[in-house]
C-alpha cells in the first residue's frame, strides 16, 4: 500500500471516523467529542491511501520548544504497517523545523490494565520516547496517565537556542 502524509488541512470526519473504529483505546464519546472538536483547529497530519484517510495525527503546542501528540490513530486493520511511524516522522520534522526541541505524548499507564496500551507504551519507546512520570491527578485515578517524553535535535533552519529562562 503506497501511502502519502501530508499536513495541509483539518480531517475532523476521518478523526471521527477513525477513533470509533478504536474502541479498546477511544472509548469514552466525551474524549472522541473532544478529538473531533480538536481536529478542526489543532494542526493535522494525515496518512493517506489514494483517496482514503489511513491514519491520523494531531499536534499541540505547549511553548516555543515544546510539543505534545495530542492524538495518534491508525484503523485497527492497519496497524503494525508503520503507519504511526510516518506520521511521528512527519510531526517530529515539521516540529524540529519550527524550533521544538522536546516532544511529549500521554498514554494510559502502565498501573492500569491495558493489552491495547502495552503495545502503545512499546510503540512510543520503539520512537525513542522516555517515560517520564504516571500521574493519577489528570485523567483521574481510574486512568492513570503515563507523560514519555522524546527529545528533539535541532532541525535544518531551526531557531538556534532554546527559549531563555522565563521566556516559555
Amino acid at each position: 500500500m503506497d501511502v502519502v502524509v501530508s499536513s495541509d488541512g483539518h480531517w475532523p470526519d476521518d478523526v471521527e471516523r477513525i477513533l470509533r473504529a478504536l474502541p479498546e483505546w477511544f472509548g469514552l464519546e466525551d474524549a472522541v467529542l473532544g478529538y473531533v472538536r480538536d481536529a478542526k483547529s489543532l494542526p493535522n497530519i494525515v496518512a493517506r491511501a489514494g483517496d482514503d484517510v489511513v491514519g491520523v495525527c494531531l499536534v499541540r503546542r505547549h511553548t516555543p520548544v515544546a510539543a505534545e501528540i495530542e492524538l495518534l490513530a491508525v484503523p485497527p486493520g492497519l496497524h503494525r504497517h508503520g503507519i504511526g511511524r510516518l506520521l511521528i516522522d512527519r510531526a517530529i520534522d515539521d516540529l524540529r523545523r519550527d524550533g521544538v526541541e522536546l516532544l511529549q505524548v500521554k498514554t494510559f499507564g502502565p498501573s492500569g490494565d491495558s493489552e491495547h496500551y502495552q503495545r502503545t507504551r512499546a510503540f512510543y519507546a520503539a520512537l525513542g520516547f522516555l517515560p517520564l512520570e504516571e500521574r493519577t491527578d489528570i485523567w483521574g485515578p481510574e486512568n492513570p496517565c503515563l507523560i514519555s517524553v522524546k527529545p528533539l535535535p535541532p532541525g535544518p533552519g531551526a531557531p538556534a537556542a532554546s527559549a531563555p529562562p522565563g521566556q516559555i
